[in-house]
């Protein structure tokens, strides 16, 4: 999926900076030696990334472990929260549907992240990995419990959305 360049931005990642928050994501951190390292995009709607499987994250043979894949898709959704819903939040909810197999030895693939729906303190983000031959191999709908504004400062050093753009 192509995007204008201009309406993309790299996010960064603050929680790099502080010590009270740990730095050694599985999904995010780039000195996590055994991490996904992913590196998020934005737009105006939707949060995103690349990233390319190796066979350390295999299941079946030559096939990205479904676990990973669920992995991927939480990470973006939290991602979702951090950039545009301007606060945190803890998975309450994960379904995810397989479609296709995820191949190792296809490349760099696409995990995407938009809003579906938010009421009050619950958001449904819609997540997708799409293979670098462009097949959707699968997505979720991740609802999240979203914490108040203060909380997600206080107790878990959120430094607010204009920080990660």
């Amino acid at each position: 999926m192509k995007y204008p360049m201009s309406a993309i931005k790299k996010l960064k990642n603050p929680f790099l900076k502080t010590r009270e928050k740990s730095t050694n994501c599985f999904g995010c951190s780039p000195s996590n030696a055994i991490g996904l390292q992913l590196k998020p995009y934005g737009d105006e709607t939707s949060v995103f990334c690349h990233w390319i499987p190796t066979p350390s994250y295999e299941g079946y043979t030559n096939v990205v472990h479904g676990g990973i894949q669920a992995t991927l898709l939480d990470e973006m959704a939290s991602w979702f929260v951090y950039a545009m819903l301007d606060t945190v939040g803890v998975t309450k909810k994960l379904s995810v549907d397989y479609h296709k197999p995820l191949f190792i030895s296809s490349g760099q693939v696409m995990v995407k992240a938009v809003l579906k729906e938010k009421i009050d303190n619950i958001a449904v983000i819609n997540t997708s990995i799409v293979s670098a031959e462009g097949s959707i191999c699968c997505t979720a709908d991740v609802e999240y419990y979203l914490f108040p504004k203060h909380i997600a400062r206080d107790k878990y050093n959120y430094p607010g959305k204009d920080q990660f753009w």
